[in-house]
């Protein structure tokens, strides 16, 4: 007997929550039909009612109907309306307005799955077709850039997606102002707010970051023991060459100090030359006294042949010294007596011919012989 009426009360239970629910249906059709779908709550609950004189806001368009039918779009300033024939159904904003791009999962070329989300920056620019062309213009670009989005990403790779983010908002911003034209809209721009990629693949990527660090700081310290090996080579030969050069002047200017000293030598053996053979030649007697001087430089010679080698060859009349310094004197007189093209030989001919010159000859015959 009891169970009858609780089954009743449940039934009646369900049925009032069916009925609500086709309340609620009902009021969002009546909603959708009147066009407010497209407004947020306070705008839905001040949206403008005809007092047949308004003040129509500045940057902002209101659609007016007559009698269910579009009439006209308010401009700015004062309007006049008819009552009970003209109504008031849309009311858009013409500034520029944000709308979020809730976070969304995208997989890129490379199969990584990205949570990424964005703000999408839109301006009505018509507002017959963002009130008539569209349910909700809102609602409708916002899908939109979530599956522009998503058809973007999966044709770049992860390593793209993270370096190209601006032509990535660009080629996002390009697709949505085509489709959002019959809608009244424009696209201004698409800024992709966040990107987040898995934790493995983060955790890769601060890998490949590090690696990438030490592989940089590597080469730099290779190239720098390289450089510093160079910089020495190249101051080692700098030295070097700096050295040789040195040496090479150092040669040079000896060089020129002892051609120096020999031409002044020369030259002053020249002077004292011709200052005897001069004095030769002007005193009386001088003739004599050089004869005398030759035999004393041709008996000295033979002195010195025993001291300075140990083989000696001597003349087979020397214990003749008297024959001795007559063969001197006459080889004297024979050389004074001589002409060498045509000019009389000069006294330094004279020492060279009767004291140098046997000399000479003597020693090479004795090295032979050794």
């Amino acid at each position: 007997m009891l169970s009858k009426p609780s089954s009743t009360l449940a039934l009646s239970r369900q049925s009032a929550q069916l009925l609500g629910r086709n309340l609620a249906r009902v009021a969002a059709a009546r909603n959708v039909s009147s066009g407010r779908s497209n407004l947020n709550y306070f705008q839905r609950q001040s949206l403008p009612t005809n007092t047949i004189v308004r003040f129509v806001p500045q940057q902002t368009a209101w659609v007016v109907e007559r009698m269910g039918k579009f009439h006209r779009i308010l401009e700015p300033g004062l309007a006049l309306l008819i009552p009970f024939l003209d109504s008031i159904k849309y009311v858009q904003s013409l500034k520029e307005s944000a709308i979020e791009i809730p976070s969304q999962s995208a997989i890129t070329a490379d199969n990584v799955t990205l949570e990424m989300d964005g703000v999408l920056y839109i301006r009505v620019f018509d507002a017959y077709k963002a009130s008539y062309g569209v349910e909700d213009a809102e609602y409708a670009i916002s899908q939109l850039a979530q599956t522009t989005m998503r058809s973007e990403i999966g044709q770049l790779s992860l390593d793209h997606v993270l370096k190209e983010r601006q032509s990535l908002n660009a080629n996002i911003t390009t697709v949505l102002n085509e489709a959002a034209q019959d809608w009244g809209l424009k696209c201004l721009r698409y800024e992709i707010r966040d990107i987040h990629p898995p934790s493995n693949v983060l955790e890769a990527m601060h890998r490949q970051v590090s690696a990438e660090r030490s592989k940089r700081a590597e080469i730099l310290e290779s190239e720098g023991h390289r450089q510093a090996a160079i910089n020495k080579a190249e101051g080692r030969k700098t030295s070097t060459i700096l050295a040789s050069e040195a040496i090479k002047a150092e040669n040079v200017n000896t060089a020129e100090g002892e051609a120096q000293a020999i031409l002044l030598k020369a030259r002053a053996s020249a002077q004292g030359i011709r200052e005897i053979a001069k004095a030769i030649r002007e005193t009386p007697g001088g003739n004599d006294a050089v004869s005398l001087q030759v035999a004393e430089k041709y008996v000295d010679a033979f002195g010195k042949l025993a001291k300075e080698s140990n083989t000696v060859v001597i003349p087979a009349g020397l214990g003749d010294m008297g024959g001795l310094i007559a063969s001197g004197l006459s080889i004297f007189d024979k050389v004074r007596s001589t002409k060498v093209g045509g000019t009389a030989t000069t006294a330094e001919e004279l020492m060279s011919n009767t004291v140098t010159k046997p000399l000479a000859a003597i020693d090479e015959s004795a090295e032979e012989k050794k």
